[in-house]
């Protein structure tokens, strides 16, 4: 790197230190979001596919393909508590850029191994990229416009989730790319902006005295402050973590299987869907959560964090028994059912822990809740699958999904009451005095 360039990015930085909150905002949130995009796309591009006629050992190959891919996500996740936990924030491009690449590269293996061998690239596709999410929101948290910033780097996997299969979906239509080579040819395609934001996210200065005053110090965490942190709130965690394993489970399989469900509905020629419905969910969530910014009270907006995910879990239920009803057409309903499941989603990615923090001015990581909550998670996403294919094989993957969005709506909905009274009585107890 010659000193040209070192100059350059010091620049960069120097104007974020001084610039006003507007503009670091606006910079540190679209870097975010267009570099998740990018990373996103490498992990869901292939959901467009059907892999239609592909068997193995009487199961869809494509529920092979997700299930290998989760348990490596799923297998990062626990090991991400560690890793994601006590990573300095030095290291976090090098984290990123490692993690990227070797995901990469397990598409390639994809397109080249024979099948049904290829599916173990899809193992060591979700393995690394596990990991990718805490290292990218360590640069989020702990400040004064983490609301604006994880929101922001939280819809983007809205948004990507249909972008890449509309790209995906164009990739094989009109280029003519087999439903193997797809996922690498879009991995080609999102790669060098990926570099771009990546290079750009990385010039964000640490927090400042300010947000440490606002949100708490954050600081990589010992497998000791760990164990402490989980004993001192174990009661509200297992409510947190038991209703965010409902979330992922619901998202992952609204998000692998939607091509199918989209099929059934009568959409399946139609790649622009993905985005169509995507998109508004993406603006109406970044709005919601991005507004609790001006809400300084930690106390009060955690609470008001749960209130929203209550909100999400009975549009769930009350989009669906809509739709059943015929009182709204099918890409409304994919709306709101993705609006319902998001608001709760995306918080938990983002802003819930970290507010959960800054009430009880607990000197920790954001890292460590997202990976404890995302282990467990994506164990309920695989059971799921699990019981999809082996528990009700007839069932068709629309009626499936109606099911599961009325579970997760009334049982979602029970948690998140019990975790809003447990904390509201921790907090009202608590023996640290707060401002």
């Amino acid at each position: 790197m010659n000193m040209e360039s070192i100059s350059k990015e010091h620049r960069i930085t120097q104007w974020l230190r001084t610039t006003s909150g507007f503009w670091f905002a606006l910079y540190a949130a679209v870097s975010g979001f267009c570099l998740y995009t990018c990373i996103f796309a490498l992990r869901k591009t292939f959901g467009v596919a059907t892999y239609d006629g592909l068997v193995l050992w009487k199961v869809s190959y494509k529920v092979w393909m997700v299930i290998f891919q989760v348990l490596g996500y799923m297998l990062s996740k626990f090991i991400g508590i560690k890793v994601v936990s006590e990573l300095s924030a030095h290291s976090r491009a090098k984290g990123i850029l490692l993690m990227v690449s070797i995901a990469s590269i397990a598409w390639l293996l994809f397109a080249i191994l024979p099948y049904p061998y290829n599916l173990g690239a899809l193992f060591f596709n979700g393995l690394p990229l596990g990991m990718v999410w805490g290292m990218v929101f360590g640069y989020m948290e702990g400040r004064k416009y983490t609301e604006v910033l994880g929101a922001s780097l939280s819809v983007s996997f809205i948004f990507s989730a249909g972008f890449a299969k509309t790209v995906g979906g164009f990739i094989m239509r009109d280029w003519g790319t087999s439903e193997f080579w797809m996922p690498f040819v879009a991995a080609c395609l999102f790669f060098p902006p990926l570099l771009l934001f990546l290079w750009l996210l990385n010039k964000i200065p640490p927090p400042n005295a300010e947000d440490e005053r606002l949100r708490t110090k954050r600081l990589p965490m010992t497998g000791a402050e760990r164990v402490k942190f989980t004993i001192t709130f174990l009661p509200g965690l297992v409510l947190l973590v038991l209703t965010y394993t409902m979330l992922t489970a619901f998202r992952d399989f609204r998000d692998n299987f939607s091509a199918d469900i989209w099929k059934i509905l009568g959409y399946g020629d139609k790649p622009a869907i993905f985005t169509a419905t995507e998109l508004p969910i993406t603006i109406i969530v970044l709005i919601v959560i991005a507004s609790l910014m001006v809400i300084k009270n930690n106390y009060r907006a955690m609470m008001i964090n749960h209130l929203i995910v209550l909100v999400g879990m009975i549009t769930v239920g009350l989009s669906t028994w809509a739709f059943e009803q015929k009182w709204i057409e099918p890409p409304t309903w994919m709306v709101l059912v993705g609006m319902g499941l998001y608001f709760g989603y995306i918080q938990f990615n983002s802003i819930f822990f970290d507010r959960l923090i800054a009430t009880f001015k607990y000197v920790s990581t954001v890292g460590f809740l997202i990976y404890l909550a995302d282990s467990v998670g994506y164990l309920g996403s695989v059971s799921v699958l699990l019981f999809k294919e082996f528990g009700q094989k007839n069932a068709s993957w629309l009626g499936f999904f109606i099911t599961g969005g009325y579970l997760m709506s009334v049982i979602g909905s029970v948690l998140i009451l019990l975790s809003l009274i447990y904390f509201h009585f921790k907090y009202k107890n608590w023996s640290t005095p707060l401002s």
